[in-house]
């Protein structure tokens, strides 16, 4: 049987296939809120399943490397029984900073897929990128956006709360 597609449907069914996956990196940002961690959340991605999630867990964990990114990278490499991830996306509620784009590459993650620029820490743009230097053997096809609007407003609401409740003391 053969399927016709309309022109635009394929890019239009991507994207919303990417917030689909974003959302569930939302949910794992929700869960760090609710355990008092920066809400951060990532979900890897291979073959349209989810393979992996995490979320922030530094201060649970007392871990400066407990990233949502960190997290997932290692569950998804031990459900791979790999150190590659060549086939593998990754969706983040936020730009990975310095050390989690690093070991994006490292695990040489095929897509990054992120919602929330950070122009304080971001290394795949923002104040540096990453996840495409030329000087590294592995590149990062990135797409950013999806769902950006959720994505800074968990992150806003949660430092807001927090200074809110610091000026209380």
């Amino acid at each position: 049987m053969l399927v016709r597609i309309q022109p635009g449907a394929f890019s239009f069914y991507m994207i919303k296939i990417d917030e689909i996956y974003m959302s569930e990196a939302i949910k794992e940002a929700e869960k760090a809120a609710g355990e008092d961690e920066v809400p951060v959340g990532c979900v890897i991605v291979q073959d349209r399943k989810i393979i992996a999630r995490g979320h922030n867990q530094v201060e649970r964990l007392r871990d400066p490397t407990a990233h949502a990114e960190m997290i997932a990278l290692t569950s998804a490499a031990s459900h791979l029984r790999s150190k590659w991830l060549n086939r593998a996306r990754a969706y983040v509620t936020i730009e990975p900073c310095s050390m989690c784009a690093g070991a994006l590459v490292l695990a040489r993650i095929e897509k990054l897929v992120y919602g929330a620029d950070d122009p304080k820490a971001g290394a795949c743009g923002s104040i540096t990128n990453i996840v495409n230097n030329s000087k590294l053997n592995h590149r990062i096809k990135v797409k950013k956006g999806i769902l950006e609007a959720e994505c800074g407003s968990l992150l806003k609401e949660y430092f807001r709360n927090k200074r809110r409740k610091a000026a209380a003391i």
